[in-house]
């Protein structure tokens, strides 16, 4: 091959590479302004907070605390709502809203709204709930030139940001529960926090092919809530279930909105991404798996795993009233994946 071949065939591969890289730069670029819009927002809460406040919203990055996470009613790091002046309140909820689409802003002022329910409907701890116990914190310095996160945590909810220059931002673990499922009476009579997340799920379970129905189910009863819960995120390692691949066109669809729910609680930068690189690793390698009736209001759980998700949705207590669900990033939660490369970088860069 003459010199002029081989250069033809540096710059096509030099070309290849560029076009390969293009939508990940643009993306980056594009996230850029989601993580300003977030330091900026995180930094107007700490400074609306009181300096007491202030000391106790504040830890390390890599604090412990950072990965204390959990979704039962219990006491929490971090500065609760009942406790912030109303300028830190205002701030709070900017926060969550700079983070969040405006579906997972309403799913989860209506996952806190839940507690006023179970305050009536509870005989005995009822005195216990409370919507204003619920807490913001937040990991390293709010900025564009560091690593830091926020968490937003309290009954039903813990929400886990963290930030990474030039990275995408990680999300995970995401929980939202809800209990009642459904509000049977009073003034939120018909509330369903998160409706779509059962909804779309029975459609799809439905919908697979009863050939495929024996790998589909993977036991006759729910396992009573999900398995991959605070401390045990690396509980499930191996997909069960019927690959996405093998779904006929429709419950496939369905299968893919049913990923879009959880995703679509962030912001649309985020959620974008996230779906970017399920497409990117390959969507038909995610699998469904059920567990229990496919049937309503029976006990019921379900598990979408693939290589760059894991959601869990059970339905079990309560008479298959009370929701748990959750969405981990296997590699990447608390941004594991995205700090490890950044400190690597950094350290190279240091050495070179």
């Amino acid at each position: 091959m003459g010199s002029f071949g081989r250069r033809q065939l540096l710059h096509g591969a030099v070309a290849a590479a560029a076009l390969t890289a293009a939508p990940r730069v643009i993306q980056a670029q594009v996230q850029d302004g989601a993580r300003a819009a977030m330091a900026r927002a995180a930094a107007a809460f700490v400074a609306a907070l009181e300096p007491g406040q202030r000391q106790a919203a504040m830890f390390p990055l890599g604090h412990d605390e950072r990965r204390n996470w959990h979704y039962i009613p219990r006491s929490r790091a971090g500065v609760a709502f009942k406790e912030m002046p109303s300028a830190g309140r205002a701030a709070a909820h900017e926060l969550m809203k700079v983070s969040l689409s405006g579906v997972g802003f309403a799913k989860a002022v209506n996952v806190v709204k839940l507690e006023e329910v179970l305050r009536q409907l509870e005989t005995f701890g009822g005195f216990l709930r409370d919507p204003e116990k619920y807490y913001v914190s937040v990991f390293g310095v709010p900025e564009a030139t560091a690593p830091w996160g926020w968490r937003l945590e309290g009954h039903h909810l813990s929400l886990n940001f963290t930030l990474v220059p030039g990275r995408p931002i990680s999300v995970t673990p995401a929980f939202f529960g809800a209990n009642p499922a459904e509000v049977a009476s009073g003034p939120h009579r018909g509330l369903r926090a998160l409706a779509e997340e059962q909804d779309l799920a029975f459609a799809l379970a439905r919908g697979v092919d009863a050939g495929l129905r024996g790998r589909l189910v993977i036991a006759a009863e729910s396992p009573g809530d999900i398995v991959s819960g605070p401390g045990r995120a690396d509980s499930l390692q191996a997909p069960a279930g019927v690959a996405l691949g093998e779904l006929g066109a429709e419950p496939r669809s369905l299968a893919l909105r049913l990923i879009e729910t959880y995703a679509r609680n962030m912001r649309s930068e985020i959620a974008e991404e996230e779906l970017r690189r399920m497409r990117e690793a390959g969507s038909e390698h995610v699998r469904f798996a059920w567990a229990g009736p496919i049937e309503p209001r029976q006990p019921h759980y379900y598990r979408l795993h693939g290589p760059t998700l894991l959601i869990e949705y059970d339905n079990s207590q309560n008479r298959a009233n009370h929701v748990h669900s959750v969405w981990h990033d296997p590699r990447n939660d608390f941004g594991a994946d995205l700090l490890r490369a950044h400190y690597d970088m950094s350290h190279g860069a240091l050495t070179s």
